[in-house]
């Protein structure tokens, strides 16, 4: 059975999946398979929603590099705790609200929510230090 921050790192992977097949069906869709299919030197300029789209996901994947690294040392060296279970959970949950409201382009809230995904994390090295 899986612990809480590995279980909340294969929801994150899976939110990370999600956030990369959104911008590339997207793509397909403007574009077509083929066009996607090629190269891609020609391709048009990307709408405003695929850029946040595609920072969205290099936001992501910068912070997943850190999550994943709590979550194998956690596991690695058989430390369990409640802040690290909550702070694994509060990573998730924010990185889902972070997406949608990064997604819907609102101003303000987006870098509040990141920064409670920081804390998260921050909960979780706390408790193995």
């Amino acid at each position: 059975m899986l612990t809480i921050p590995l279980t909340m790192l294969l929801w994150s992977s899976i939110l990370m999946f999600v956030l990369i097949l959104i911008p590339a069906a997207i793509a397909i869709h403007r574009n077509g398979p083929l066009a996607q299919a090629g190269a891609r030197d020609d391709l048009p300029e990307p709408s405003e929603f695929m850029k946040r789209a595609n920072r969205l996901n290099a936001n992501l994947r910068e912070n997943m590099i850190l999550f994943t690294a709590l979550v194998v040392i956690a596991s690695f060296s058989g430390i369990e705790s409640d802040n690290i279970n909550l702070g694994a959970t509060i990573f998730f949950y924010a990185r889902v609200a972070h997406a949608i409201v990064y997604l819907l382009g609102w101003p303000m809230i987006r870098p509040v929510i990141w920064a409670v995904s920081v804390i998260g994390m921050g909960m979780m090295a706390a408790a193995m230090l």
